[in-house]
């Protein structure tokens, strides 16, 4: 199994076929095949060798697409960035993971010689842009323009295909290690179930590329030869645009995309009529948010997907005939490739119905954390992904989570532990200590919300904390709402009780 083996089978059964759209580009399957071994040749004459890491900070395009095939083309190893890190937690990730070449596109290119210049195995940086290449970087067109195509050497099975970084519970990202196996295990247990994807699909990559999610959908639609549609960034009108103007057929969104997009205002007014299928996962999905979408779309078959990055990323599924009463609280039943089961402290299964943790076992389980040897073997065992979230099983085997075992938030379907923004807050002068939790929210799924004790002299508001954090973290991970206390609750042991806290904001709420 390998992440270009779709790609060769497009070539060879429908290489005039569109491969990608990406605003009024278009290519063949012949096209990009093309393009990916001249890529992977121009990777090569920068000094990329067997085993190497490739980055890429980029919003959506057709480029990402070609990437993800040319990176393994090259023998290489992929690590795709997240776009709404701060410059910290990108350098983190680059030197952690010891990339030698990063692509940009045009939207971070005046970061990148910032960025490289606090990276020491950052060998060179390639321009992937439609602007101007700036000066010091390689023109990814020309490295394609310039290069002779090379053989595709085929890297996989239980090769490292990619690192894949997911918030950490030190304040710094793991670099999650999946192989070749891992990754085509989960896409194509997923499109096995039969909920998402055909040989006639085309499909949407409206969710974020870097994101292991959409990943899934993008191995899964180039293994069936699927035409794939980008748009830039994720933009409700735009998605409704792209539906209708290019007759997409499936799409994977985030609840709150999805709750963006069926509310907007001129939903209603476009032909969504080609979209029969839509996945959708990373947070909690209020009843009322699907209910607005059967509405707008009743023909829509949705599916829910359960799942973490370590799981590259796909658990359990939610198909279409289970969206009914009594089952829209639950993250579906185990995906062909997996096995779940719920266990106790100590590892051992528990009955049906007893919450307890969630584990799961597949060839889609990691090969671990990369560096980080303490933090692998500690949710790896036996060959059980142990996933720190809390649920049960039901006697017909669906899996319902009720609980985070770890202190994780899931806002907008980007996962913020609450010790990296802790981190954050503690590095302001005057705060004593500090305690994050997550609030639910209608729009996000949750948002961060952050209880600060400060110091007696201390005379700092809400927003200084948030300008503060802005400077250390993403977005999306700076507390929405701070509240300041006198103290923080504590057990004899000196552990704040954050139980207490979510109590306190309910009972305020």
């Amino acid at each position: 199994m390998y992440l270009t083996q779709g790609l060769h089978r497009a070539l060879q059964a429908a290489p005039n076929k569109v491969a990608t759209i990406n605003g009024d580009r278009t290519r063949t399957f012949a096209e990009q095949g093309d393009r990916v071994a001249r890529l992977a040749a121009g990777l090569k004459g920068l000094g990329v060798t067997e085993g190497d890491v490739v980055a890429i900070l980029s919003l959506n395009s057709d480029r990402f697409v070609e990437y993800y095939s040319a990176v393994p083309w090259a023998d290489a190893v992929l690590n795709p960035i997240n776009i709404r890190w701060s410059p910290e937690e990108i350098v983190y990730a680059l030197n952690d993971s010891s990339t030698s070449v990063l692509l940009v596109d045009d939207a971070f290119a005046p970061m990148a010689s910032v960025i490289k210049a606090r990276c020491a195995s950052l060998e060179a940086l390639v321009h992937c842009g439609d602007g101007p290449t700036p000066e010091g970087m390689a023109s990814y067109e020309q490295l394609i323009a310039d290069n002779e195509p090379i053989a595709d050497v085929r890297r996989s099975g239980d090769q490292l295909a990619g690192i894949f970084y997911t918030g950490g519970t030190t304040g710094f990202p793991k670099g999650v290690m999946l192989s070749h196996r891992n990754l085509l295990t989960s896409a194509l247990g997923a499109v096995a179930s039969g909920y998402l994807l055909d040989r006639t699909s085309t499909y949407l990559h409206a969710a974020p590329m870097f994101h292991l999610a959409d990943l899934a959908g993008n191995l899964g639609a180039s293994m069936l030869g699927c035409t794939h549609v980008t748009i830039p960034f994720f933009e409700p009108k735009n998605v409704l645009e792209t539906i209708q103007k290019h007759r997409v057929t499936d799409v994977l969104m985030v609840p709150t995309m999805i709750q963006m997009t069926v509310d907007h205002p001129e939903a209603k007014d476009y032909d969504l009529s080609s979209l029969g299928r839509l996945m959708y996962g990373g947070s909690v999905i209020s009843e009322g948010v699907l209910r607005r979408t059967q509405a707008l779309l009743p023909h829509l078959k949705l599916t829910q997907a359960y799942g973490m990055t370590e799981l590259a990323p796909v658990a359990t599924l939610l198909g279409p005939d289970d969206h009914v009463d009594g089952l829209l609280t639950s993250a579906g039943r185990a995906v062909p490739h997996t096995e779940v089961r719920i266990c106790d402290p100590d590892g051992n299964p528990v009955p049906n119905g007893t919450v307890g943790e969630i584990c799961v076992f597949g060839a889609n389980v990691m090969l671990g954390y990369l560096n980080k040897p303490k933090e692998t073997a500690a949710v790896l065992r036996d060959g059980w992904m142990h996933t720190g979230d809390g649920g049960y099983i039901d006697d017909n085997g669906y899996v319902f989570v009720v609980d985070r075992l770890k202190d994780m938030i899931v806002t907008g379907g980007e996962n913020v532990y609450s010790a990296e923004v802790e981190t954050a807050l503690s590095k302001f002068p005057g705060v004593l200590m500090s305690a994050v939790i997550g609030v639910p929210s209608e729009q996000w799924g949750e948002t961060v919300h952050a209880y600060v004790v400060r110091a007696p002299d201390a005379d700092f508001t809400a927003e200084d904390l948030q300008q503060h954090c802005k400077q250390l973290i993403a977005n999306y991970k700076v507390p929405r709402s701070i509240e300041f206390l006198e103290e923080l609750p504590v057990n004899g042991a000196g552990k704040i009780l954050k139980r207490d806290l979510r109590k306190t904001h309910a009972a305020g709420a």
